[in-house]
């Protein structure tokens, strides 16, 4: 039964390995062909270290005359960490309203929160685009940002990970004489960290990936994001596919940094420092 089971635990071990190898593969393409000559990066059998290894695709993305890469990284930064800001700090005070403020009405207005969330997000395309041009709005990154801040998705798990705090905290904490600003900032806050780093990386990586909000609201090619910017690259009769991958590599990197940076909180428990024996 022992050497049944270390067989068997072989198999999946070499099954797993090869679907992560599968699953991986599309990176590996994609960063050893940053560092290829275009014509090489389809030639067969592929090869993974390049030869010969060229930086001539990423230092022309910061040295071209028809794209302003440079430009669109800086904006889309700018957009991205904007809406970051912003977002922590509305979703998790709504979430806090909703989950330890008593109020009239609390649960039929988050009922309808809720309730928005069964709208397709296509059927507010041309209501937004047309609110944006009357606000004059449009072809700036605030178009792109103000949708992003209201997230109902996000205020529903914040709320039920603030729910999960005991209330004797909070309680312990109005009798020391601490308000609700103090209470959300010092006390239920920190103790939803995990579910905060979760809504952080998932915001990142919706708002940095963004493709539709920039090309529909933004037309001037200096204030695009990389997200449409990348699309013209591929734009013409060559496609320089070293320039792309290239520039894939590049506006990946900022995300595997932030998942990096949040990796570590996804296996706190939102209660545990706050609940002792």
């Amino acid at each position: 039964m022992y050497k049944k089971n270390k067989v068997l635990g072989w198999i999946l071990t070499i099954v797993m390995l090869l679907i992560g190898l599968l699953c991986i593969y599309p990176f590996i393409f994609m960063l050893s062909s940053s560092f290829k000559v275009s014509g090489d990066v389809l030639q067969k059998p592929f090869q993974i270290i390049p030869n010969p290894i060229t930086f001539e695709n990423i230092k022309g993305l910061f040295h071209s005359d028809y794209y302003n890469f440079p430009r669109w990284y800086v904006n889309t930064v700018m957009m991205t960490g904007i809406t970051i800001i912003i977002k922590l700090f509305l979703i998790t005070f709504t979430a806090y309203g909703f989950s330890k403020i008593r109020f009239k009405g609390r649960d039929a207005i988050f009922l309808v929160l809720l309730a928005a969330m069964m709208i397709p997000a296509d059927i507010m395309i041309l209501p937004r685009y047309m609110i944006f041009k009357n606000l004059k709005l449009l072809n700036s990154m605030w178009a792109i940002i103000i949708p992003s801040c209201v997230d109902v998705y996000f205020v529903f798990l914040l709320r039920q990970a603030f729910i999960s705090v005991p209330e004797s905290i909070s309680e312990a904490a109005k009798i020391d004489g601490c308000n609700h600003f103090t209470i959300y900032l010092r006390i239920i806050t920190p103790l939803a960290k995990p579910s905060i780093a979760t809504m952080v990386l998932f915001s990142f990586v919706w708002t940095w990936n963004d493709y539709m909000s920039p090309y529909l609201y933004i037309s001037d090619i200096n204030k695009q994001m990389l997200s449409v910017g990348i699309k013209l690259f591929s734009a013409g009769q060559v496609q320089d596919y070293g320039s792309q991958m290239a520039a894939a590599t590049l506006v990946l990197l900022p995300i595997i940094f932030v998942f990096l940076f949040c990796q570590r909180f996804f296996i706190e428990n939102a209660t545990s420092s706050g609940v002792k024996g």
